[in-house]
């Protein structure tokens, strides 16, 4: 009988500290929240959570923890941990996937659409690795409406540049370029999949940009987009329509590129005059 109890007693020891059991809640490290303050509840989670992800703690891919776990640590209702998750999706930090939960989103790129800068000095500025992949490269008669926008006649001779724009090996752009092949002739033998276009039209055609003219929409993306960006089908693209301008006032590019609404967003900045 004894040596039966002792056993038992065996069985129910707790395990050893050496193993590790499933991460708790609390292991997040939480600080406590302020219910006092005017600064909202939401936005105090909200803040300690994007706090972790700029610092690194949390990386792109990683869960968060789900609307129950934040209510029961912060002993909050739901609808605020709903709240501060729904604020992190909508800046671009979170994602929801169904079923799965809210994980952290890979940064987006953003773009200051009141500078004109090309796709490699931008992605270099903001201390990512640009790459591009060549979709396709060819020459072809100019339509109306490219002809209308670079000041050729109808049917010259185009070079046409397609392009997929890659930030740190993820695929955020899809672009677009035609330009004249009587203008900058042997630009088709260029390899714009490793060189920058407009470093190349610079030094090698020796143009100075003056200005850009850019049209910004918005659409869903198409089958065949969303397979190059390797996004869902039906996500936001932010499409832009540019033409490019010299110093001379000759336009120089016309271009038409796709962005990754969820990688990319372009931001304005507007310098105060009169406001009544």
């Amino acid at each position: 009988m004894q040596e039966h109890k002792q056993r038992s007693r065996q069985r129910n020891k707790p395990a050893p500290a050496s193993v590790k059991s499933t991460p708790t809640v609390p292991e997040w490290d939480f600080e406590p929240l302020d219910k006092n303050s005017f600064t909202p509840i939401y936005f105090q989670i909200q803040t300690q959570l994007l706090g972790m992800i700029k610092s690194g703690r949390l990386h792109p891919g990683d869960a968060l923890p789900s609307e129950e776990e934040l209510s029961r640590v912060y002993d909050v209702s739901r609808m605020t941990s709903r709240h501060a998750l729904q604020s992190l999706k909508s800046q671009g930090f979170a994602t929801r996937v169904v079923g799965q939960g809210t994980f952290v989103s890979q940064p987006k790129v953003e773009k200051d659409i009141t500078h004109l800068c090309g796709f490699t000095a931008e992605m270099r500025a903001l201390g990512m690795k640009p790459t591009s992949r060549v979709l396709e490269a060819k020459t072809i008669p100019a339509t109306p409406e490219v002809a209308s926008r670079l000041a050729v006649a109808v049917g010259s001779p185009i070079f046409h540049l397609r392009r997929l724009r890659l930030a740190d090996g993820l695929p955020v752009a899809i672009e677009q370029i035609w330009l004249s092949q009587d203008r900058f002739p042997g630009i088709d033998n260029v390899d714009l999949a490793h060189l920058s276009l407009y470093q190349t039209l610079r030094e090698r055609y020796d143009i100075r940009l003056s200005r850009a003219d850019e049209i910004l929409e918005s659409r869903a993306a198409h089958r065949s987009e969303a397979e190059l960006l390797e996004m869902a089908p039906r996500v936001s693209l932010l499409v832009m329509s540019r033409t490019l301008w010299d110093s001379d006032g000759k336009p120089v590019e016309a271009a038409h590129s796709l962005y990754r609404g969820d990688r990319y967003r372009a931001v304005l900045s507007i310098p105060a005059t009169t406001v009544e």
